[in-house]
């Protein structure tokens, strides 16, 4: 039971666009055609933007014993009664949040830089949102189809380095510059690990497109065992790297150290306020979450479904759903790890993910050189490749820690 590409839930939103299109005159079609896939992202991940700090605040706070928002409802001129206007149990709490952000004061400090102090925050939302571009949300919804898409999505998303660095420079605040350096080194000592779990990947599909990697996933182990690389012992040691740098990368619980309150007031942000700090806080999870579409898309076999027999959800169902699952997983790590020092974040990456990185790298290079293997070679196959991920992880966890006296606690009687 299979998704014919054009069955109806599939190409819905596409015949829509093509309509809307063929409505304007033949020179401004083209025009038309990109306008309209750039505000459909804008719109989606817009809203996705938003549902998503709701929901981690809802988490989070279950997760910690308390409510959440749960009282932001419709106006109070609504003709509504007052049981109905309540029932959004708190779910407009992001739209209240944007009417906020919109209306405070915008602050910026006498000795600022007033342009870079401007330009850093539309610079780190501008190029969060570029990423986008290149990740496959469906079978037929790629905005952008390149050869090297993988190379402009790591390009477009290092460029917020220099957008943390403006903003601490230009805010003329020792903290800002303070935390700007520092987010810096922490996303230099993760950039490496998390390119080098991407790089097996490439040597296995032998691509750099993100619409290619997805398709090499696509087929069936035994009829109904989907083929996605996270199921293999070198896939499965390259996503875990990934999700620790993509943590890292974006600023994230146990890695928010850019942003520590306790030393560092509140960061680079530490001089901004109203629309320009929301802006900055969009672009964090607009980061956080195309690095959730590039994990789906490299490990989890992008949108294509886990059995054959759930291919008629369309596929862009299945890909926001994965989505989602990554989000959620982020969620949860926020609100139970605890904040690393500096010290064990550097030692982290450069001790420990990055050899460890380049060790899988090797592995999937003799995965690749090993595929003619058949019959009992094939558990050998698994076997060495399996020893080649934990040897390496449990003699360097036992070296990232060597020297150092266990943690003890003490709490208050």
């Amino acid at each position: 039971m299979t998704t014919a590409p054009d069955s109806f839930l599939e190409r819905a939103p596409l015949e829509l666009r093509d309509w809307a299109v063929q409505l304007l005159p033949g020179p401004l079609q083209w025009l038309a055609h990109h306008l309209i896939t750039v505000v459909a992202i804008l719109a989606v991940f817009g809203l996705f933007f938003a549902f998503t700090t709701i929901a981690e605040r809802k988490l989070l706070a279950r997760l910690q014993n308390r409510l959440g928002p749960n009282r932001t409802g419709l106006p109070k001129f609504s003709i509504l009664p007052w049981h109905l206007k309540h029932t959004l149990f708190g779910l407009s709490q992001p739209f209240a949040d944007a009417v906020k952000a919109l209306t405070k004061e915008d602050i910026v400090p006498a000795a600022a830089d007033h342009f870079l102090h401007f330009l850093a925050p539309v610079i780190v939302v501008a190029f969060s949102l570029m990423t986008f571009a290149v990740l496959p949300f469906g079978r037929e919804y790629l905005p952008v189809d390149l050869d090297a898409a993988l190379l402009y999505f790591f390009a477009a998303g290092a460029a917020t380095e220099l957008a943390i660095f403006m903003a601490g420079w230009s805010s003329r605040n020792k903290y800002s510059l303070l935390a700007a350096m520092r987010a810096l080194a922490q996303l230099i000592s993760y950039e490496l690990p998390l390119i080098l779990s991407v790089v097996p990947v490439v040597l296995v599909t032998g691509t750099l497109s993100t619409k290619a990697i997805v398709l090499s996933q696509g087929y069936w182990i035994f009829g109904f065992l989907p083929h996605w690389f996270v199921f293999t012992p070198w896939g499965f040691a390259g996503f875990i790297i990934f999700l620790i740098a993509a943590l890292a990368e974006s600023n994230r619980s146990p890695f928010d150290l850019p942003e520590a309150e306790s030393e560092l007031v509140a960061g680079h942000l530490t001089e901004y306020s109203g629309f320009k700090y929301a802006l900055f806080f969009m672009a964090e999870y607009f980061g956080l979450t195309a690095l959730s579409g590039l994990g789906v898309t490299l490990f989890l076999g992008g949108w294509q479904a886990p059995f054959p027999f759930l291919e008629f959800i369309p596929s862009y169902l299945w890909f926001m759903m994965k989505l989602i699952g990554m989000i959620m997983f982020f969620i949860w790590v926020r609100g139970t790890l605890l904040r690393l020092r500096i010290d064990q974040l550097t030692r982290l990456a450069w001790q420990f993910l990055v050899p460890l990185a380049l060790l899988n790298v090797g592995n999937a290079a003799f995965w690749v050189l090993t595929t003619h293997w058949a019959g009992p070679l094939q558990l050998v196959r698994w076997g060495v490749s399996l020893v080649i991920v934990i040897l390496p992880f449990f003699f360097l966890g036992r070296s990232l820690s060597a020297g150092y006296a266990p943690r003890t606690y003490r709490y208050a009687p």
